[in-house]
Parts: structure tokens; C-alpha cells; sequence
């Protein structure tokens, strides 16, 4: 099922640093996003929800310490996924 993707403030900002930081990330945050618009549950991605402060949303994988933070919303009819931030583990968690 493909989804919609909505970045708030937060992704653009936390994502732009992140490129800064190390360039190389890009493709492999742009080949996240693709594959998490196609389906959010592939295994690669290793999709979950999280607990505690962050309940109600969910993270993947998109390398070996770098997670996208996002939440299943509705826009404008349809499923769409909200990109909330991306980082490093300890960044985002």
C-alpha cells in the first residue's frame, strides 16, 4: 500500500544537519523513504512501534544506527506516514 509522505519542520531541519554531517547518508536516507512509501513493513526496514514518551509512534531502520521517527495519519482521505525526525539511535530515542 502506498502512503503519502508529510515531513514536519523537525524531519526537514534534523535531516538537512544530518546531511551536513555525512553526506554519504543521503542515498541511503532516500532509499528509506522510498521503500518505507511502498510498504512500511518490509523487513528490511524493521518497522516498530514505540513505548513510553514516543508512544504512538514508530521507527525504522535506515542503516546500521540511523532511525527515521514517523506516525500513521490521515490526510486529506487517505493513509499517509508524517516524518517526525531522523538521527542517530541515541538521537532519536
Amino acid at each position: 500500500m502506498r502512503r503519502l509522505l508529510l515531513q514536519s519542520t523537525a524531519f526537514v531541519r534534523a535531516a538537512r544537519q544530518l546531511v551536513k554531517r555525512n553526506p554519504a547518508a543521503t542515498a541511503t536516507l532516500e532509499a528509506t523513504l522510498t521503500a518505507l512509501v511502498d510498504d512500511a513493513f518490509q523487513p528490511a526496514l524493521k518497522t516498530h512501534k514505540l513505548k513510553g514518551e514516543l508512544a504512538g509512534s514508530w521507527a525504522c531502520s535506515a542503516g546500521y544506527d540511523l532511525r527515521i521517527l514517523f506516525e500513521f495519519v490521515q490526510h486529506e482521505g487517505s493513509e499517509a506516514i508524517l516524518l517526525q525526525t531522523v538521527g542517530t539511535h541515541d538521537e532519536v530515542y
